[in-house]
């Protein structure tokens, strides 16, 4: 089979995002260091994009279409070799809606609520299937021109 676990599936940004995106923060990955390693006091590094080797940066994005309030709040990360700048606010709000260029899509499975029975009890998997969200950019929401009247 073509497609393996971490595979970077292609995904456009209104699939993804159908009534838009809010920007809210950008910030470095820090690359995940062993207790050992963080104990001899070195300073955190950066995490680095596997395929790239660029920095990984998480954007922090409000989706307008999230049913749940829980849901509204995702992370799409982005390698490059400086931090993303977001689009400016809408002048008189702190709305920056953003367009995310070179979407993909990660599946993997969230087994944090996957919980086994003791001895003689059924197992409760409540696993789920989640995404990690990639681009390689974003850039400002163009407004669309309004139709003349004829």
């Amino acid at each position: 089979m073509a497609i393996t676990g971490g595979s970077r599936l292609p995904a456009t940004h209104d699939y993804v995002f159908p009534r838009g995106a809010l920007v809210m923060g950008v910030e470095p990955v820090l690359r995940f260091e062993p207790a050992e390693e963080r104990a001899k006091g070195l300073p955190l590094q950066q995490e680095t994009d596997k395929e790239s080797g660029l920095l990984v940066w998480s954007v922090l994005v409000i989706d307008q279409a999230a049913e749940r309030k829980a849901d509204a709040v995702v992370t799409v990360k982005i390698a490059a070799p400086h931090q993303p700048v977001p689009p400016e606010a809408i002048p008189g709000t702190d709305v920056r809606p953003v367009v995310f260029e070179g979407l993909t899509l990660t599946p993997w499975v969230d087994d944090k609520a996957c919980r086994s029975g003791g001895p003689g009890e059924r197992h409760r998997c409540r696993a789920k299937l989640a995404y990690s969200l990639r681009a390689a950019g974003m850039k400002p929401v163009v407004a669309k021109a309004a139709p003349k009247a004829a």
